[in-house]
Order: structure tokens, then sequence, then C-alpha cells
């Protein structure tokens, strides 16, 4: 297996350690572990490894799924590999919906054949027969993130329909990285791909919407035959989730509702600095759900990286569209505290102005 390095991450890794102001990150600031009670007794493995039966059939439950087809994963990142691993074999081919987190084209890229379907700026709209097009006979996983990181969009029902009947009628898996949809609204939250038939496979976790990234507990959902596969695939990744992560999870849902409103509304805040900063400074974007937004690079400013590079000496981190395979976009995480979002905000003010009057 051959996989490409992770642009995004190797970019943070040398910038964001130190800064003033970090927007580089994708979720909500992360609550206080006081909050929760960090005491799981004994640190043994998880017994099942696939994650402690009770809470799996509360999650299972909003996929309208049994237990044995949820898994726990160490973080939704871990869900992505072990879905792309039980779905796909070498020479199989996947259709991926860019731009989008890398590890959703770069995983399966490192497996089998790739085919990118490009979302459609300004407004990020998905052509599902853009997808129908890119699906090749040995197509065995189509691959979406919804709400979409890093623009924010929120495909609508009807384009997940479409794309997941594509799958079905080509007998292959659509996997949907839903990990923002707990921050979308309630009322544009679009039916868990999971949900839908016996081709939807969901993953997600408590990094993003619960603001809980430190915990590393996520999971997978899908028919049990691409569970099944997934958690044999595990045996030799992290064996169990963490048990830390498990107790602490546990309490996070069963507290959903509480924390969920409690971190939209933090990020809705946040998003209403953002959108001031965008027409004060004439950019552009979609106004997005999830904790990042898409911001067009100012007309100063000969790239995106040349951009992010010159907020660095500010002190703040964004993270490049190059990271994304798109140029002329900085993704901006507006997920953190308020006077952090305002401090950043007004550094990269301070850079732009500084450009322009240069």
């Amino acid at each position: 297996m051959d996989i490409e390095s992770f642009a995004l991450e190797r970019w943070l890794a040398e910038h964001e350690h130190g800064a003033a102001v970090n927007l580089g990150d994708s979720g909500v600031r992360p609550l206080e572990a006081d909050r929760f009670d960090t005491d799981p007794g004994r640190l043994g493995y998880v017994i099942p490894t696939n994650g402690d039966p009770d809470l799996r059939a509360t999650v299972a439950d909003r996929y309208d799924r049994a237990p044995d087809e949820l898994l726990f994963t160490c973080g939704t990142q871990e869900a992505n590999l072990l879905a792309v691993l039980a779905t796909l074999d070498r020479g199989d081919h996947a259709v991926c919906v860019t731009p989008t987190y890398q590890s959703l084209h770069s995983l399966p890229a490192a497996v089998g054949e790739v085919t990118r379907v490009e979302l459609a700026a300004p407004d990020w709209t998905l052509d599902p027969d853009a997808v129908a097009d890119a699906i090749e006979p040995n197509t065995e996983l189509i691959v979406l993130n919804n709400p979409n990181n890093p623009t924010g969009k929120i495909h609508p029902q009807e384009m997940v329909d479409a794309v997941y009947d594509l799958a079905a009628a080509a007998d292959a898996y659509l996997l949907a990285d839903e990990v923002y949809r707990p921050l979308a609204e309630p009322d544009e939250r679009v039916e868990p791909v999971a949900g839908m038939g016996p081709h939807g496979v969901s993953t997600c976790g408590l990094s993003k919407g619960w603001g809980l990234p430190g915990l590393r507990f996520g999971w997978l959902a899908g028919p049990e035959e691409v569970v099944t596969a997934a958690w044999e695939w595990k045996d030799y990744t992290t064996i169990s989730p963490s048990a830390f992560g498990q107790h602490v999870g546990r309490q996070a849902i069963e507290r959903e509702d509480e924390l969920l409103a409690e971190n939209r509304t933090h990020v809705r805040r946040n998003r209403e600095l953002v959108a001031e900063f965008v027409e004060e400074y004439g950019l552009d974007w979609l106004l997005p759900a999830g904790a990042t937004g898409f911001l067009t690079v100012p007309e100063a400013f000969e790239s995106s990286e040349a951009f992010c590079r010159a907020l660095v000496e500010e002190g703040v981190v964004v993270a490049p569209g190059e990271t994304f395979d798109r140029p002329g976009y900085v993704r901006v995480g507006f997920g953190a505290d308020r006077a952090t979002v305002a401090d950043g905000l007004e550094r990269m003010g301070r850079v732009i102005e500084d450009r322009r009057s240069a």
C-alpha cells in the first residue's frame, strides 16, 4: 500500500504549534474534562472489542441498525480507514466527491483506483449525473462527506438519495463521513446514509459536533458484512476503542441534546463574526454548516498559500486551499472560543489591509 502525504496535516504540523491564533482546526472548542466523570476504573481493553453492546445499541438505533451493525473506533478517521479496507480490494474502483478531507480520497486511492467528482463552485453543488458518469464496472465504493469539509455545504436529501440509488444500482456501497452532521441545525440535517438501506455506510464521532476530539471516539455503521470485515481489520489497528473514550463518550451521548445545542449556538454566533469579516473585505464563501468556511483569497495575494504564509507571520494559522487541491481558497475554522476567533479575524484583516496599502 502506497499512500500520499496528508497535505493538511503536514501544513498544520509545520505551523500550528506555537501559533498565537489557530483557526486551522475544524471542530468546536474542546469541552472541559471536569464536565464529565473521568474515572473509567481499570484501564483494560474494552470487551467485546467492537464496543459495549448496550452503547452500540444506543448509537445503532439512530441508523435503524442492530448493535452488530455498528463498530466503535478510534475517532472518525479510523472508521473511514476501516470502511475503505472493508469495501475495497486491489483492482477495485471508487468514486470520491471532492474537495473533501484528504483521507476520503487518499485512502481509497491507496487500495484501488479513484475517480474524483468535483463539486461546482461557488455553491459547491453535487451533480449526480457526474457521479453516474464516473462509475465503472468495478466500482465498489462511492464516498461523500456531508456536511462537506472544507466548504460547509450540506448536500440536500434529494442529492444524497440520487447518489445512494446510483450506488445500489452498481451494487456498490455509499460511504458518507457525517462527522459534521451533529453541528447542522436539526431542520437542515439529511438522513444518515447508513439508515437508507443495505448499501449505506456512515461514519461519525464525538470530535467535531460534541467538541471532544481528545477522546478519539467514533463509529462506523452499516451492513453487517461491512462492519464485520471492518472489525477484523481493527484487530490489526487499535484492537478496541479506548476505555477512557468509551466511558466519557457514553456520558456525552446521554447528554447529546444539551451538548449539541450548546455547541450549535456557539458555532452560530462565531459564524456571524466570519460573515461580517467576509463582507467587510469583499470576499466570498458559502454560508456553511459545521465549523469551517471556505473563503476566497483576497485579490492582493497571488495564491492561497501566499496568503496563508503572510497570516503565519501575523501569528494566525488557517489552511490553504492547496491542501484540498483547490487553490484560490482558504479554510477558516471558527469553532474556537469567541475571543480567539475575533482575534484571528482582526489579525487577518491587518494582513489584508497592509498588502492593499503596500
